[in-house]
């Protein structure tokens, strides 16, 4: 038997001192981040004070300005359906173009790869503020932004799926002296359904929380009273409209994962 006393790790010499030195430069780099925000501590130590003062001041809710917010919420479910309808439409060509065993060539492979990280990195109020620019304040200019803000979205997931099919299936079809259509239809539809129903419902209860916020650049919506009434310091109703956000998205969430479910 051997007497050695050395013993097993999971991680040599070298391997341990680049770990070391790997956390040590992370947290130089998260304290220097942190320095550099320059935090005012005095507004800190405030804040529970002040925010038990907002607190205070918004309570009661103003149940009254219920009826005026209707109309504002209805328009947020309007454009969170007709953003995310549009979005699918768009993303779904874009899905077969970033999938690599569906784009007709490398060229329209890397062009489906961008349009999904380009619509992917420029948040959606950035969206909003450029189609209020070009059309105007109002629902359209929200319904573009909550659509291209979710064609990234929804593409890369769509495409990740059409990645994973079961080729064959798809082999079967083509032997079986199918079109490309039809292999489409019948082959790579029918495998990819149940994650494009989750995909999409899961993107429409995000955007339904989107379309609570681009109101505050005029985009339409509840986000547009809300503005207003933070301005106005009309802190009663404004808990009112917050109030009613909260249940819409419980609602959207709730609706989301029940479909979601009911396809898995």
């Amino acid at each position: 038997m051997s007497n050695s006393t050395d013993s097993w790790s999971r991680f040599d010499r070298r391997e341990r001192l680049l770990r070391f030195f790997g956390l040590l430069a992370g947290l130089v780099i998260l304290v220097a981040a942190w320095r550099a925000m320059e935090v005012n501590y005095g507004y800190a130590v405030t804040a529970p004070r002040e925010l038990a003062d907002l607190f205070g001041r918004m309570y009661p809710p103003n149940v009254g300005y219920s009826r005026k917010i209707v109309g504002p919420l209805l328009e947020t479910i309007n454009i969170s359906i007709l953003g995310t309808a549009l979005a699918i439409v768009m993303a779904i060509p874009v899905a077969f173009l970033g999938a690599s065993n569906t784009t007709p060539n490398k060229p329209a492979y890397l062009l489906g790869k961008f349009i999904i990280s380009f619509t992917r990195s420029v948040n959606v109020i950035i969206w909003a503020l450029i189609f209020v620019v070009i059309f105007g304040p109002g629902a359209l200019a929200g319904v573009l932004a909550i659509s291209i803000r979710s064609i990234g979205f929804t593409a890369k997931l769509i495409a990740e799926a059409i990645e994973e099919i079961d080729r064959g299936s798809v082999e079967a079809v083509t032997a079986a002296g199918a079109s490309p259509v039809d292999v489409l239809i019948y082959s790579i539809v029918p495998q990819i359904k149940p994650a494009f129903i989750s995909v999409a419902t899961l993107r429409w209860d995000i955007n339904v929380r989107a379309s609570t916020i681009i109101g505050f650049v005029g985009a339409g919506g509840i986000g547009v009273p809300l503005q207003t009434e933070i301005n106005y310091f009309n802190w009663e109703a404004v808990l009112t409209i917050l109030i009613s956000i909260l249940g819409l998205v419980l609602i959207s969430e709730g609706i989301s994962a029940y479909l979601r479910k009911k396809v898995m």
